[in-house]
């Protein structure tokens, strides 16, 4: 079972947040000037593709496979609509002219993809000389850190050990991704790993409601209604003494020239 971003239900579940401080303050010194063309590849709700252009971008092409995602973005975006193009295709075939992005983005892509190298090579096709390519994704080592009150994530494995295969089949190790970028052409690989704030949340029940809304678009999805249940209970247990949870992801992150 996968994902089904064609599903009409899940339209709106990846516009409902806004890019975090911690990921603007990161990804800002790569926005070198304001006449800067930037690509957002799954671009989903729009969510980084707004962040783009608060960030100083002065256009993004917004690009989802999805038309429901970008039926979301347009909405998310209406206050940007004149710098941005919205454009339907994919990470491996993107139909948009070579040389002409200074920053292509793919955040949480990667592991909705099978042939990662034909994603990289497009991306490079994309890129002018002296671009940059963004890539964020978690590892599995990422996901399968520990669970803590802000690392929420970590309570899944911990009390449903058989998500932890299920994780691991879909993820790229560090070494892959860093592998196949040099293989694309790209070349000042840094690899930099960031917590970014996911969400605040007043309450469990805040969380436990979020959660719930999850599981069209999650690992969560593995789980029926009964294993579901007792891992909010689980989770409610763990959380028992916060009195506000700040809930943040590590996640992997790697800049690539294109030279």
């Amino acid at each position: 079972m996968g994902i089904d971003f064609h599903d009409p239900s899940i339209t709106f579940s990846y516009a409902s947040r806004t890019a975090s401080d911690e990921w603007k303050a990161l990804i800002k010194p790569y926005i070198v000037s304001s006449e800067s063309m930037a690509i957002d590849i799954g671009c989903g709700g729009g969510i980084y593709t707004k962040a783009l252009l608060e960030l100083g971008a002065n256009h993004v092409t917004a690009l989802d496979f999805s038309e429901n995602m970008l039926t979301a973005a347009k909405e998310n975006c209406s206050d940007y609509k004149r710098r941005i193009s919205f454009k339907q295709g994919e990470a491996t075939c993107t139909h948009l002219p070579s040389s002409v992005a200074d920053i292509v983005l793919e955040r949480a892509v990667i592991h909705h993809l099978n042939d990662l190298k034909s994603a990289f090579v497009e991306a490079f096709r994309l890129l002018k000389t002296g671009g940059t390519f963004i890539v964020q994704d978690r590892t599995p080592e990422d996901c399968l850190l520990p669970g803590s009150p802000e690392h929420i994530r970590g309570y899944f494995f911990e009390k449903e050990p058989v998500l932890i295969k299920q994780e691991i089949k879909r993820r790229f190790s560090h070494e892959r991704v860093h592998s196949v970028l040099t293989e694309a052409g790209f070349t000042g690989i840094k690899e930099i790993k960031l917590w970014e704030t996911r969400k605040s949340f007043s309450s469990f029940q805040e969380l436990a409601s979020d959660l719930k809304s999850r599981t069209g678009r999650s690992i969560l999805f593995e789980l029926n209604d009964e294993q579901l249940n007792a891992l909010l209970t689980f989770i409610e247990d763990k959380l028992k003494n916060e009195k506000s949870i700040i809930e943040r992801d590590r996640w992997t992150i790697w800049f690539a020239t294109h030279p």
